[in-house]
């Protein structure tokens, strides 16, 4: 897997993803959309982690700052 997350990108995912966590777990929220905002924390915080992300790859976004070999 290619790194195709940039750091403004990890920092962004990682507070939404936390921010999706706490709501779902504090008892905001029930049914399918605790579950919604568990899961969507979770893609969040794991995209970030590992800086890759699967939708980029489809759309052909990459907010990771490649060096360029001269």
């Amino acid at each position: 897997m290619k790194k195709n997350v940039g750091t403004g990108d990890r920092f962004l995912r990682v507070m939404l993803g936390v921010i999706a966590l706490i709501v779902g777990l504090s008892g905001l929220l029930e049914g399918t959309l605790k579950w919604v905002a568990l899961g969507i924390g979770a893609v969040m915080v794991l995209t970030a982690s590992i800086q890759f992300c699967p939708l980029y790859t489809l759309l052909g976004i990459n907010t990771c700052k490649v060096k360029s070999k001269k």
